[in-house]
């Protein structure tokens, strides 16, 4: 007798990333929105266009705070969450060899660990 897949009785498999990661890549969506239009009203309200303009557009300061390169720093943390659940998805998706799917996921974390390690190293030295 054939099996049942289908229903309440259906066999569900998988990481079970769903939800969490829907949600999770929709609010990383809303942050780089967020800070895309901020980046956009500061570049209008510039004077003009300088390297000491743009430079102050990501390190101003509110009462000491840094508050330019906290912005820019979440702003790049939800990017590489964003890009991380966009392509380790699309590995899980088409990548059948489980070695080779593994070896993609590990060197795109690598890289986005990278990436961010690279982008707080700029920022950061201000």
């Amino acid at each position: 007798m054939a099996a049942n897949n289908y229903g309440p009785k259906r066999l569900v498999v998988g990481a079970h990333y769903g939800t969490k990661d829907f949600i999770v890549q929709r609010i990383t969506a809303v942050i780089m929105a967020v800070y895309t239009l901020v980046l956009i009203v500061g570049v209008l309200a510039m004077p003009a266009f300088t390297f000491e303009h743009w430079q102050a557009l990501f390190t101003f300061h509110v009462f000491a705070l840094p508050v330019g390169q906290i912005l820019a720093t979440l702003a790049f943390l939800a990017l590489a969450y964003h890009a991380w659940i966009g392509v380790r998805d699309i590995w899980m998706d088409y990548v059948q060899p489980v070695g080779v799917r593994l070896l993609l996921q590990v060197l795109t974390l690598l890289w986005l660990i990278g990436s961010v390690v690279y982008f707080a190293q700029i920022l950061w030295r201000i």
